[in-house]
């Protein structure tokens, strides 16, 4: 079908009263990123409605990458027409014998924006439902749950056809809820946390330690492709490398094993707060579900959110594992979070950790250390690239053999 254009209906921006511009303005921003190499289309924003003029592009394209954008409902590839009745009547009829197999149902749902068109709602539905009705042998006239519905829209410029409506991911636009900083591991929490985070409308910046050589050229690599997944919501995302070696050797060889995971996180809170009001962020989201390992029961999160009066934030915290691993294989990161490719976190882990951490006790075995010495050279290392949407960073080889092991 020669589909004109791609008609996309907001979400929760209908509810935003006095904001609602501002919100529609970041919708029409993040939409053109998305789409940015697609040629020839133009995005015209409205109030109740996005239009997207194809001009010949390839609309399964376009609506591929429109899934994936936060803050549409739902959106319809259409054809405009005239407001012709009889050109409507043959465009309607075309495009319903393209979808129709035997057996099938069908109603036509008319909206009209403007009222001054010669036909009512009512009467569109029944002359253009009757048109179809007599031209297509077999099929069915449905009201309540018809396999086809045929959406009619009349407006000032024309009436747009669609037989499709398909859902979006929902949720606001990214960026209209502010900027904040994730604590992006390697595994399979921190990657949904952070679809959810953005999900929510905000922007997000991907902190990522690591302790080589302990830890592979790869697991850095991994980190940074799960960020590739993650733009594909968002548009280009950066990706800060934060250097982690040093902390951890000085805390593994001065301090008692049980605190040892409890120092670490702080030091890891610590320095992705600098980092935040380096960069302007608001918040600190994290991959932390309730009781799930040891530094996350919620005496763990006492002793180590200590370090901060930051808001953390922690999108997964009341799910278990098999909802979070849901979400991940439906973003795809879940077969990426699983490559063996172990983060710091990992590599350094006590056999024994303190689930239930002394706060008192943590800060005392922390005094004994060069907290501000081993932050700054650590903060002196930071690297920061701009990640891409679906951006590798992994090549086949090092895929086939992690897939081996």
């Amino acid at each position: 079908m020669n589909y004109t254009e791609i008609m996309v209906r907001y979400g929760e921006l209908s509810t935003k009263g006095k904001n609602r511009k501002d919100f529609i303005s970041r919708l029409n921003g993040n939409v053109t990123k998305v789409l940015n190499g697609i040629d020839n289309l133009s995005i015209r924003p409205h109030r109740d409605r996005m239009h997207i003029q194809l001009n010949g592009a390839d609309y399964k394209e376009v609506m591929s990458r429109l899934q994936k954008v936060f803050g549409i409902q739902t959106f319809s590839p259409s054809i405009k027409v005239s407001r012709d009745f009889e050109e409507v009547k043959k465009v309607a009829l075309e495009m319903m014998k393209e979808i129709y197999t035997e057996g099938m149902s069908f109603k036509v749902n008319t909206k009209r924006s403007d009222h001054n068109y010669e036909l009512d709602t009512n009467e569109i539905n029944l002359q253009l439902g009757d048109y179809i009705y007599t031209e297509i042998p077999g099929i069915a006239v449905e009201m309540r749950k018809p396999d086809i519905k045929l959406l009619v829209e009349v407006r000032g410029d024309g009436i747009y056809l669609s037989n499709q409506v398909i859902k979006g991911a929902g949720g606001l636009p990214v960026g209209t809820a502010g900027k904040a900083e994730l604590m992006l591991s390697g595994g399979i929490d921190s990657p949904v946390a952070g679809f959810l985070a953005m999900k929510r409308g905000v922007e997000l910046e991907m902190v990522h330690f690591y302790s080589p050589p302990y830890t592979s050229e790869n697991a850095l690599k991994k980190a940074k492709e799960l960020t590739g997944k993650l733009a594909a919501y968002s548009g280009p995302i950066k990706f800060i490398s934060v250097p982690f070696t040093e902390i951890q050797e000085t805390i593994k060889s001065e301090l008692p094993e049980g605190y040892l995971m409890t120092i670490q996180r702080r030091f890891m809170m610590r320095l992705t707060d600098l980092i935040r009001k380096n960069n302007d962020g608001l918040a600190i989201f994290n991959g932390e579900a309730v009781g799930q390992v040891a530094s996350q029961t919620l005496e763990s999160m006492v002793a180590i959110n200590e370090v901060t009066n930051t808001p953390i934030l922690r999108p997964v915290s009341n799910m278990d594992k098999t909802e979070i691993i849901k979400i991940a294989e439906d973003i795809d990161t879940f077969d990426l979070s699983v490559q063996p490719y172990e983060d710091c976190c990992t590599v350094f882990a006590p056999p024994s950790p303190k689930t239930r951490p002394n706060l008192e006790k943590a800060i005392k075995f922390e005094s004994e250390l060069d907290i501000d010495g081993l932050v700054q050279r650590s903060l002196a290392g930071v690297t920061e690239t701009i990640v891409m949407p679906n951006e590798t960073f992994l090549d086949e080889k090092d895929e086939e053999i992690s897939d081996l092991l």
